[in-house]
């Protein structure tokens, strides 16, 4: 915090009259099935965004990240997207949207400190938006609750980003707990904390260094008609989790999804299949059963690679090991998880393991380096607190 405070007096002679922390953000499973109204489960960690803000006398904008040392400019009464403003769009996004629900902003310096860059995908950009959200609505003290906070940052998203907006990721970085997850439901707009009491075990997520490359557009199968197929093969089952499940029948799946190209069809059979992978996790962690958490998590990897293809041969040699080294424990309950993680078709992976066995994780991620030629960064994390201000 020191630190933060010293940069925004050095950058704009100015102390900071607010500072806000957010936590960042990894999905456990379901973040592909949002269009579909199904549930995410996600993590907040401790990879913090601190966002430090102090007012201008005009309508000028100037924004500051520290660890990048790069600074953008803007003005509230001219808001516009550049492509080169990367990270600072993102800011921008969020002043839009209050201005667009009728409050009067005015000129701000914002400094950004993060250890943990945008571009690695562990809801760094989430964390930016929603610390400065908070800061706004703090030092100008306005008016609205978090659930406004929460339209806020969709209308920024939506209308000044273009891209969708994830009510998990805002549910997330609002309302996690320490040692909790977040269970997003879409169909209801609601979330739930749930505890993650499994003792033993340790949380790494691992930035592979893998180039994005988009192999297909994730848009494609978020149409209409996919979602009324989708909702031919919900039952409603009142002893399940959320109220319904997926038809289980091969025949009835098979005859309703063979109007779609068979790639669709592996798509959404892959979202079909996620649902039942995000409640058995949720099984798992509501009975303290980390085999069957664990098991649901590789299924939910192995069905990104081999349905929703949206895996790589790096990411995939990594959960290799996760496998090879829970196998040593036993083959049939696995003591270790592993799944792809990241922005769009991501980057990163997760993984959960024993203690004892991070020591012979990171020795496999030297031969990872060696082979595959990308210097990998691996951080232990834990669940993390939502969203507060700081100072």
């Amino acid at each position: 915090m020191q630190q933060v405070r010293e940069a925004h007096q050095r950058e704009f002679e100015a102390s900071p009259q607010v500072m806000v922390v957010a936590p960042g953000r990894i999905h456990i499973a379901g973040e592909h099935s949002w269009f579909f109204k199904d549930k995410t489960l996600s993590m907040a960690i401790n990879l913090p965004v601190y966002i430090a803000v102090s007012l201008r006398k005009d309508s000028a904008l100037r924004f500051y990240f520290v660890q990048s040392n790069e600074r953008k400019r803007a003005n509230i009464t001219s808001l516009k997207y550049k492509r080169e403003d990367k990270w600072a769009n993102a800011i921008k996004a969020v002043i839009s949207g209050f201005l667009s629900m009728g409050f009067t902003c005015q000129g701000m310096n914002v400094t950004i400190w993060s250890d943990i860059l945008p571009s690695a995908g562990f809801g760094i950009t989430t964390a930016i938006k929603s610390a400065f959200a908070y800061a706004v609505r703090y030092l100008l003290d306005l008016k609205c609750s978090d659930m406004q906070l929460m339209q806020i940052l969709e209308k920024g998203n939506r209308q000044f980003l273009n891209t969708e907006n994830y009510i998990a990721d805002s549910f997330t970085s609002f309302y996690s707990k320490e040692n909790t997850l977040v269970l997003t439901d879409y169909s209801k707009y609601e979330y739930e904390t749930i505890p993650f009491n499994f003792t033993g075990k340790t949380i790494l997520v691992t930035d592979a260094k893998v180039p994005r490359i988009s192999v297909w557009n994730e848009s494609s199968i978020h149409q209409a008609e996919n979602a009324l197929l989708l909702g031919e093969l919900k039952e409603p089952k009142s002893n399940a989790y959320g109220g319904w499940l997926y038809e289980s029948s091969p025949t009835e799946i098979n005859e309703v999804l063979s109007v779609v190209h068979e790639d669709v069809r592996h798509r959404l059979l892959y979202i079909m299949k996620e649902h039942s992978v995000v409640l058995s996790a949720v099984d798992g962690l509501k009975t303290n059963n980390f085999g069957e958490f664990a098991k649901a998590i590789n299924h939910s990897h192995e069905n990104l690679r081999d349905l929703y293809d949206i895996s790589c041969p790096e990411i995939d040699w990594i959960y290799k090991r996760i496998v090879e080294i829970s196998q040593i424990s036993d083959i049939n309950i696995p003591s270790a998880c592993c799944r792809i993680t990241g922005k769009g078709f991501g980057r990163c992976a997760y993984v959960i393991l024993n203690t004892e066995d991070v020591p012979l994780y990171k020795k496999k991620l030297n031969d990872y380096d060696r082979i595959f030629g990308f210097q990998s960064s691996t951080y232990e994390v834990k669940p993390s607190s939502g969203i507060r201000i700081v100072e």
